[in-house]
């Protein structure tokens, strides 16, 4: 077969029998790869930005043995036999990532297999033992490192697909599919599967450090947008205030106790049905006052609401003439037949701009302007992808884009009322939701304290793929019993955990010996026992080392507000794994149960049921310093730390002029 090379867009184009490949300078010591056995190109969603500062200068040669191009501190080589890809760093010439072709035929790295108008592709590349893998979105496996695992590239509650890595080798990699999919970290192979696509896409960045793969990544992603100086503070929370005097007699609790409370936050079913996207008003009589006194208290509101239209509510007809709703290829339209309901399409511009038409009306006119975006996975039950049609496409193709598009479209009605720092709180995310002001929360997860352990590493990696802004429900959504010491023990490790949080936020449906609980009951149903889930619903022994935890954290405001400053500037996240800000200590990248705080704040957290100390690894290089004791400790060294209930340990760079006492 006849195989010929082209120059384009600084890169090159590559073409043998069927196959098509492209290879582009994409920002600074990046490129993008694409590859079709179909006519041409396709200009599909995806998550790179479309234009990213480039710098020019790339060179290609093209020899007898193939092509290769230069750009910057990546250099990538094509083999004529094969169209094999190689990934070699430029200032040393070490190969980093290179594709796996096996010597059959048929094993080929790139794999195309025919579908239903569209191909299911396999990626393979060689696996390297020593290698560590980071990122890929928020898990709940409790690794840090990833490597040896399998993930499905797919949303679920507490499960957010974010398919970027950082490799310990020094590269970053972006699988560009929003589609259903999975990702294979093995010791033999590592292979990236898309269940339905057009054409293979994905980037890959070169460069000396974490910190500089993070920007490069945010370079062709999008930097984070502005983090609202209200969201740093503390988020009083619970499933669920039923009430507009239940809500505000909590709040003028924390007032009258001089706890600063920076949100109040209103649960599901508020509404009177789904789809409504307004208070009910038999319970919420007069929101504009409530409003009003919160913001006299120094509090903002947060409302939740859901994607979901209720088949029997006033905007459902609408919605499903004007195709606003997403569609079942098969069978019933409707998402989630027990509860009779479908999902606005978020896909849609048209839809996003009806929804935001309801909002603004519902909530927005009262003087509401922050939101909770819930189950914008979408929970869609069953989760049958193949089965979901939205306004971009099947959902076997698209359907990573719906938390992403979810947020775009709170993001600019935000924007367009006004706000300069539009930030919401979800349940997902995907490629780019950092530049919509989107933070994430890991959903539903248990209160155990395995559940806190894994919520430690869920957190970083979730940093490490871009998004930023991220907390958990403090204390766990269910399982808590108030009454419970061992769980009122799980709370406060999970509140001092909070604290170094980016968004520190206590939330939870919680259980109390003598609330009317059926067996069989579901946990988070709309007419759940009203049991507390504030600060002093514990004890007073407890209800003392949250407040000072809450304290904590406003004199930390500051510095936190510093923090997201440089991650709007930079893409570096606040909340790192050590071997970010200590790349060339060995041990740091060992390290999963520890983190950094910004530059000055390393954080160790208590995850283990009735421990009073813990082991505690002081990079090497610095000074640290005991941040409750002011003790000195020499970097490059483990120690075991005092942990007892009041506080857990927590180091200050020796250098930093931070007092947290």
């Amino acid at each position: 077969m006849k195989e010929f090379t082209t120059l384009t867009h600084g890169g090159f184009a590559w073409c043998k029998g069927h196959e098509r490949i492209l290879v582009i300078p994409w920002g600074k010591n990046g490129v993008r790869i694409r590859v079709t056995k179909e006519a041409d190109f396709r200009l599909l969603p995806n998550g790179l930005l479309d234009e990213p500062e480039t710098p020019e200068g790339a060179a290609v040669d093209i020899s007898d043995d193939g092509v290769t191009l230069v750009h910057g501190e990546i250099t990538v080589t094509l083999t004529r036999r094969l169209g094999q890809l190689t990934f070699l760093r430029t200032s040393d010439g070490q190969e980093l990532l290179k594709e796996r072709h096996k010597t059959t035929a048929e094993y080929l790295a790139r794999t195309f297999i025919p579908g239903k108008g569209t191909w299911k592709i396999e990626q393979r590349f060689f696996a390297d033992d020593a290698e560590k893998l980071y990122g890929l979105g928020q898990r709940q496996h409790g690794y840090l490192d990833q490597k040896g695992c399998v993930l499905d590239l797919m949303h679920r509650n507490t499960e957010v697909s974010i398919p970027f890595m950082i490799s310990s080798k020094g590269y970053g990699f972006l699988w560009n599919h929003p589609g259903v999919g999975r990702v294979d970290l093995g010791r033999n192979d590592t292979r990236w599967v898309a269940e339905a696509a057009h054409q293979l896409d994905y980037y890959v960045v070169i460069d000396d450090s974490p910190a500089k793969i993070l920007r490069r990544y945010a370079e062709v992603t999008g930097f984070p947008s502005e983090f609202p100086g209200w969201a740093s503070g503390f988020w009083q929370c619970k499933l669920r205030y039923k009430t507009q005097e239940e809500l505000l007699e909590v709040a003028r609790e924390y007032h009258r106790r001089d706890l600063p409370v920076s949100v109040m936050v209103i649960d599901f079913h508020h509404w009177t049905k789904s789809g409504d996207w307004s208070f009910d008003p038999d319970a919420w009589p007069d929101p504009s006052a409530m409003v009003k006194e919160l913001k006299s208290m120094g509090m903002e509101l947060m409302v939740s609401v859901w994607p979901t239209v209720d088949y029997s509510c006033e905007n459902f007809a609408h919605m499903r003439d004007h195709g606003l709703v997403i569609r079942n290829e098969r069978g019933v339209s409707l998402q989630n037949g027990a509860s009779l309901e479908t999902f606005y399409d978020a896909t849609n511009p048209e839809a996003r701009k009806f929804l935001w038409e309801q909002i603004r009306k519902g909530y927005v006119e009262h003087g509401i302007k922050l939101f909770w975006l819930d189950t914008i996975e979408p929970e869609i039950i069953p989760l049958e992808q193949d089965n979901t049609r939205y306004h971009l496409g099947n959902g076997l193709e698209v359907s990573g884009l719906y938390p992403l598009c979810h947020q775009q479209g709170f993001f600019e009605g935000l924007k367009s009322e006004g706000e300069t720092a539009p930030l919401t709180l979800g349940r997902s995310a995907w490629v780019g939701s950092q530049r919509f002001g989107a933070a994430v929360w890991s959903a539903d997860i248990p209160s155990t304290f395995d559940s806190l352990r894994r919520q430690v590493a869920a957190g970083l990696n979730i940093a490490l793929s871009g998004v930023p802004w991220w907390t958990t429900d403090i204390g766990g959504f269910h399982g808590g019993d108030i009454d419970d010491p061992g769980f009122r023990e799980l709370l406060v490790r999970w509140f001092q955990y909070g604290v170094f949080c980016p968004i520190m936020r206590l939330h939870g449906v919680r259980r109390q010996k003598n609330a009317r609980i059926k067996p069989g009951d579901p946990i988070a149903n709309p007419n759940h026992p009203n049991v507390p889930n504030e600060v002093w619903s514990y004890g007073e022994e407890t209800c003392r080392i949250l407040s000072d935890q809450i304290r904590l954290r406003e004199r930390l405001r500051p510095y936190i507000m510093g923090q997201m400053k440089v991650a709007q500037e930079t893409g570096m996240p606040p909340m790192r794994p050590l071997f970010v800000d200590f790349p060339a200590d060995p041990t740091a990248w060992q390290v999963e149960d520890q983190f950094m705080f910004g530059p000055d704040i390393m954080v160790a957290p208590i995850v283990v049921e009735g421990d009073r100390s813990r082991s505690v690894y002081l990079p090497a290089g610095k000074m640290w310093r005991d941040a409750w004791t002011g003790a000195e400790h020499e970097g490059g060294s483990t120690s075991e730390a005092d942990a007892p209930l009041e506080r857990i340990p927590v180091y200050l760079r020796g250098e930093s002029e931070l007092d947290l006492r």
